[in-house]
């Protein structure tokens, strides 16, 4: 019988051995005779074969165990007719409960009954949240859509407050419905793209709900860009016209006039302030048409419907420009309907937002509570630490909403007795760090936090449902295929996927860091990755042959760490992204700049640790050489002028000699582990004067010990 099985083995791994040699010759794009195959089709073929020895190794398992099974009957029935049924049934008792602890069982049943209250409810939750998004898809409803339903509801409730603004959802609704008649009276229709670039404002959102009426898509741009980035961002969407705030007519002069895509249409939101640039006035345009519902449309026109792109919101990605990611309507209502499912924000909230509306956090899961489930936000024009609390208690909030610097940020400032006056219960967001989340929350005295995870273009969505210091979300131990997501191995320098000997991702244990995936579901929105309007950078987002031949995931590009229940923290970003003051910064793109502010010398960025501080803190390596020296001063112009805040580098290291890799590349690794400190080469710092200053060793204690603000 070992013969057999040793043959039948040895012919396996031979089967096995020549899939391989045949998969990796057409995964190389070779066919028997090497030359050259269609490179899907050799795919399909290696899959194919493969799932040939699958199937051949599952039928050589399923007779073995029918043979093991037959013998094991066959002893037990010996046994019994000596020793009797009872010491059998009593022999396998023994021998199940031992094989039950030696196979892990007395942990995992440990780890399951600790758990399954949290899955249990965050089941139940998620359930509710799919029936949900099952009937708005049933009804094709879009964000409008339900829009209405709470506007039916509730027309003369506060729906957003800015300053000494108060706009009710009636309010709301009839600015969008003339934003609505405007575009169609000019021609734009379903699928067409309005970019917007705006401040924080009740207009803000009434501007893009009137779009997405109509199936106008509104790429929200990021304020903060100028020049060529912000030339980029607006030219990569499409758009045909730019709604923009008086506010930003001088970054848009500076374009020149071939800074605008060809033909675009300039729509001004207030009164001049600024250049004019050809504009027209968007008060004058909507002062033609009546807040009235429903909207007769042309015919050729079509309303939005609940899988059509809703916005674009930009991310930098991993490498290179902004990209727009895609946000349809039915994304939008997912992301909105966990934290208000998962998280427990309910109607009866008020919000307090200061993140940007353009951002994913503040323009789509704080509004859209408003929109979908009819809360209260109040909206700030710009985070302030000193007036957080007390414009909590002004406004009566009852939830807040953070990202982890603004946590920090709020520490730093002396208490008051506003700490603790304010009505605020909850407050969920990203990036509060584990060694700063307790006292946080007794400071201020807040009851829940509720932690998520979720990038923008991504279909890796996780939360923290009940409260546990320092989790961003968790995986059930129990049941883990209930929720597609996963953690897989990579290479901790590259970040590249680590796979088997066949050719599919590895999973994590609890304990062991790895990049974070989702499952890619084409057909159910929850479970689709939408990517970029860029197919090809989307393309870079996705990792395929994960768990099985042919299945595939978004691939997040960050690193997470689970521990044995299941909960996972956040721990870096992989590849040339880092995270600084909650936003993902591209190194290509600072070093595209630095490139040219420097005459074109070899430089390098990256991202640093700093104690104390979240994320890491952008740095550049210049190979200064023996040339002319690089005048600080105007570096630090140059970069305020074509970076946003948080792009600029805080740590300048001006390099005397350049050490290579084998092929020509500075090692970044080697600049990263000598961080800030002053060694070989002089290191500067951005300094609150907006100029950078030298580190000297007491300077570089300073800032290490916290005393100095980056």
């Amino acid at each position: 019988m070992s013969k057999v099985a040793s043959n039948n083995n040895k012919k396996e791994d031979s089967d096995l051995q020549e899939v391989d040699l045949e998969i990796g010759e057409q995964r190389r794009g070779k066919g028997a005779n090497g030359s050259s195959s269609d490179p899907s089709s050799s795919s399909r073929a290696g899959h194919s074969l493969a799932s040939k020895v699958q199937l051949r190794r599952s039928l050589q398992n399923w007779a073995a165990m029918a043979a093991l099974a037959g013998i094991i009957g066959a002893l037990a029935v010996a046994v019994a007719l000596v020793l009797g049924w009872l010491f059998v049934l009593q022999l396998a008792i023994v021998a199940g409960v031992a094989w039950f602890v030696a196979a892990g069982g007395l942990k995992w049943a440990y780890v399951a009954i600790r758990t399954a209250p949290r899955d249990m409810t965050a089941l139940f939750l998620y359930l509710r949240l799919k029936m949900e998004m099952r009937s708005h898809a049933k009804a094709n409803r879009s964000v409008a859509d339900i829009f209405n339903q709470q506007v039916l509801k509730h027309p003369n409730k506060v729906c957003l407050v800015f300053e000494d603004q108060k706009w009710t959802f009636k309010q709301v609704e009839d600015y969008s419905i003339k934003i609505s008649k405007l575009l169609v009276a000019r021609g734009y229709k379903h699928g067409d793209v309005v970019a917007i670039l705006a401040n924080n404002r009740p207009e803000y959102v009434a501007l893009w709900l009137g779009m997405c009426r109509i199936g106008v898509i509104a790429a929200l741009i990021n304020t903060n860009l100028r020049k060529q980035v912000l030339k980029h961002s607006i030219g990569i969407s499409n758009a045909k016209a730019l709604i923009y705030s008086s506010d930003f007519a001088e970054a848009l002069a500076d374009l020149g006039s071939d800074g605008l895509p060809r033909g675009i249409s300039l729509i001004r939101m207030d009164p001049i302030k600024g250049p004019r640039l050809g504009e027209v006035e968007l008060e004058e345009l909507m002062a033609e048409h009546e807040p009235t519902l429903p909207l007769s449309l042309p015919d050729g026109h079509k309303k939005a419907g609940f899988q059509d792109p809703l916005v674009y919101i930009y991310t930098s990605g991993t490498t290179g420009m902004p990209k727009a990611a895609i946000i349809t309507h039915s994304r939008f209502i997912f992301m909105v309907g966990g934290i208000h499912w998962l998280a427990g924000v309910t109607s009866n909230d008020r919000l307090y937002v200061t993140l940007p509306l353009y951002h994913t956090a503040g323009g789509v899961t704080a509004i859209g509570q408003a929109l979908v489930y009819g809360s209260s936000v109040a909206i700030r024009g710009k985070f302030s630490a000193s007036a957080y609390f007390k414009d909590c208690a002004k406004y009566e909030c009852t939830v807040g909403q953070y990202i982890g610097e603004m946590c920090r940020y709020l520490l730093a400032v002396p208490p008051s007795p506003q700490d603790t006056t304010h009505p605020v219960r909850m407050m969920y967001g990203n990036g509060l760090r584990p060694q700063i989340w307790i006292p946080f929350t007794e400071r201020f005295n807040i009851a829940r936090i509720s932690e998520f995870y979720g990038a923008t273009e991504g279909n890796a969505n996780i939360i923290n449902p009940d409260n546990t210091v320092g989790a961003i979300g968790f995986v059930s131990r129990i049941i883990p295929s209930v929720y597609p997501i996963s953690i897989i191995r990579v290479d901790p320098e590259t970040g590249d996927v680590i796979r088997d000997a066949q050719g599919l991702c590895i999973p994590c244990k609890p304990g062991e860091p790895g990049v974070f995936i989702g499952k890619i579901v084409p057909n159910d929105p929850i479970r689709a990755f939408l990517g970029y309007v860029d197919k090809s950078a989307s393309e870079k987002k996705i990792v395929r042959d994960v768990f099985k031949l042919g299945d595939s995931a978004f691939l997040s590009g960050d690193i997470l760490e689970m521990d044995e229940f299941g909960y996972l923290s956040f721990k870096d970003r992989t590849g040339d992204t880092y995270r600084w003051k909650g936003e993902n910064v591209s190194t290509s793109e600072v070093e595209a700049v630095i490139s040219n502010l420097v005459s074109y010398r070899d430089a390098i960025a990256y991202g640093v640790e700093v104690p104390g501080a979240e994320g890491r803190a952008g740095m550049v390596a210049i190979h200064q050489g023996k040339d002319a020296p690089i005048d600080l001063e105007k570096f630090a112009e140059g970069l305020k002028a074509s970076l946003p805040s948080y792009a600029r580098p805080i740590f300048v290291r001006l390099l005397s000699e350049l050490d290579l890799t084998g092929t020509f590349k500075l090692k970044k690794t080697d600049l990263q582990k000598e961080g800030f400190e002053p060694k070989k080469d002089p290191v500067y710092y951005l300094a609150s004067s907006g100029k950078y200053e030298l580190i000297t060793d007491e300077v570089y204690e300073q800032i290490n010990m916290g005393k100095v603000r980056l």
